[in-house]
């Protein structure tokens, strides 16, 4: 431990701790721009100085470790003017269109500018060239924003281990970018949106689809549905002053309905079907090498994250039949609103529109691939972030602190707790163990609450075993088998897993991966910024979400029951085959 003086108190903190860290204990904000909690200091924006006594220069709080008789001052009146010229500096090379920026509401560098007391330049610093990079899907690049804090290298390569982006060049020229500077559809970019989630500017953004969606509610022709998925409820209140981990669930629904969606509805439905099929199509697999001596592609993998997805057919594209061949909710409800939903209520298929709300960036991705159109059309039209619903919210003169609490529209908006908690790490392999159980033995999960602890939480990797006991005897083959199950959130967790995986290390039967930090709640379509403590709240919130429903399984749910009775006949049908499940392509890096 060391003694050290922070702003006139007396602290001891832990060797090898920065001045940054500490001064977070003490309560003591330092702004910064490219630091990211709990990984390596880039030390790179500057705006972190601090005065340390002896010191013939400012330094940098995030990358200076504290030393035993420290004394620090973090507001003096040189740190104060070294702050505030570093932010002038980098306003002067930024392309500060303010007024048309999507960022004007919760830009940092904008922020920093106002607190700093900034009202004019005194620099007349070289624009970087602009050149927009519209190439994919579901991110949109603008090189003239970017301030080189290097967030975004942090979140591509130390947190998702994808790689997709670097600093490229030297000096003034350097720039945040794919290899050679090159489009982002030209590497590998699972298009998770994690670096446009941390970027503090506008220079990486989700592909806005707000105008696409207002189209479509402006077209008389067109039936326009909408799905929430879980994570969202946890998360929009944010957009309007909120606490994080505020539930908005029925106060979203009824801005939803105020916006113009002819029904509003519940990717939860969707998880709760695609529980059953993706429960059943382990049970099968387990069966086919336990009881029939087949082979069969164990540990199964969840499929619900087009992050991951993408991420396998480029890095494990091995391993591709061994990720359920089950649609993710969000295509699973596009497919049944235009097949199911569309001959209930009597409506052409071609005039039913479905829009997404979801918290990644990557389901805009998903939404286009081509196989995602077995109802004859495509699944999913459009999709919104959690960000783009609060921004379309304000567009219409909503608050949504003052709106009514409303319900989702039957069939589709029927859904259980088990489905909530998809949106939080671990939440999909859960609500999978509570049917599966169920199914096997035919008693609830034995676990407090139902939850099972091992793989809740912010670990990077979790693992979780369950022995099946007294079993029914249509599954007696299972009797006394331990089912291992592991889970990963973030791709560089899931890189480090499945790298035992591939080496026979670790072998378990199922494998949940979540692409982003947190699991869904993190992803990189929500409110920004998000930390852990954030990611901690929204997922708390979801629990409560669950934990207050009466129905806490996802096959009890009765309007899925109802879809198989009146629709798909039963799981891995024939029907529910050709609607609801997909397969996937290696690509290369």
């Amino acid at each position: 431990m060391h003694n050290i003086t922070i702003d006139g108190m007396e602290l001891q903190v832990p060797s090898g701790t920065s001045v940054l860290d500490a001064a977070r204990r003490a309560g003591v904000h330092i702004p910064t721009l490219c630091n990211l909690e709990g990984y390596p200091a880039q030390g790179a924006c500057r705006v972190c100085v601090v005065e340390a006594e002896g010191a013939r220069n400012l330094v940098a709080s995030c990358a200076t470790p504290v030393r035993e008789g420290m004394v620090i001052s973090t507001n003096s009146k040189r740190v104060r003017a070294a702050r505030k010229t570093v932010t002038q500096l980098l306003l002067s090379e930024h392309d500060a269109d303010c007024q048309y920026c999507e960022r004007a509401e919760d830009c940092e560098l904008k922020e920093l500018a106002h607190t700093f007391g900034v009202r004019e330049l005194p620099f007349s610093g070289e624009k970087p060239p602009s050149k927009l990079d519209v190439t994919t899907p579901a991110l949109f690049r603008d090189p003239a924003r970017c301030i080189k804090c290097r967030r975004c290298i942090t979140a591509c390569n130390d947190i998702q281990a994808v790689g997709a982006l670097f600093p490229q060049y030297r000096g003034y020229q350097t720039q945040m970018a794919p290899a050679f500077a090159s489009d982002m559809a030209e590497v590998a970019c699972v298009q998770c949106g994690q670096c446009a989630a941390v970027c503090p500017t506008a220079a990486i953004t989700e592909m806005s689809h707000i105008e696409r969606v207002l189209g479509a509610l402006d077209d008389p022709e067109k039936h326009v549905v909408v799905q929430t998925a879980p994570a969202i409820r946890a998360a929009l209140g944010e957009c309007f002053g909120m606490e994080p981990g505020t539930l908005v669930t029925g106060e979203m629904t009824t801005a939803l309905r105020k916006l113009g969606f002819d029904a509003v509805f519940d990717t939860n439905f969707t998880a709760d079907l695609t529980i059953v099929e993706e429960g059943t199509e382990l049970l099968m697999r387990l069966k086919a090498v336990l009881q029939e001596g087949k082979e069969a592609k164990l540990p199964q993998f969840t499929s619900c994250s087009p992050g991951w997805i993408k991420f396998a057919e480029h890095f494990f594209p091995e391993y591709l039949d061994h990720i359920s061949s089950c649609k993710s909710p969000q295509q699973m409800f596009g497919a049944l609103a235009k097949t199911y939903y569309a001959d209930k209520m009597g409506l052409d298929p071609k005039n039913v529109v479905v829009v997404s709300i979801m918290p990644c960036t990557a389901k805009k991705f998903e939404a286009q691939r081509p196989e995602m159109s077995d109802s004859g059309l495509t699944d999913v039209d459009y999709v919104l972030t959690t960000r783009e619903l609060g921004l379309l919210i304000k567009m219409f003169g909503f608050d949504l602190t003052k709106l009514d609490s409303g319900e989702m529209d039957a069939p589709l908006g029927i859904s259980s707790g088990a489905a909530d908690i998809f949106a939080n790490t671990g939440g999909v392999m859960e609500a999978a163990l509570r049917t599966v159980y169920e199914i096997v033995t035919g008693r609830v999960l034995p676990m407090e609450n139902l939850h099972v602890k091992e793989i809740a939480g912010l670990k990077g990797v979790k693992e979780a075993s369950i022995v099946l006991e007294n079993v029914v005897p249509d599954w007696s083959f299972l009797e006394g088998v331990e089912v291992r199950v592991a889970v990963a959130h973030g791709l560089g967790n899931a890189t480090r897993l499945m790298e035992r995986i591939r080496s026979g290390e670790a072998q378990y039967h199922f494998v949940e991966i979540m692409t982003c930090p947190g699991g869904c709640i993190g992803g990189g379509g929500q409110p920004r910024f998000t930390d852990n403590s954030i990611r901690e709240r929204r997922i708390a919130a979801i629990y409560a979400e669950d934990e207050g429903k009466q129905l806490r399984t996802s096959h009890t749910n009765p309007a899925v029951q109802q879809l198989y009775e009146e629709f798909l006949g039963a799981p891995l049908g024939e029907k529910s085959h050709h609607l609801l499940h997909t397969h996937y392509e290696a690509r290369g890096r």
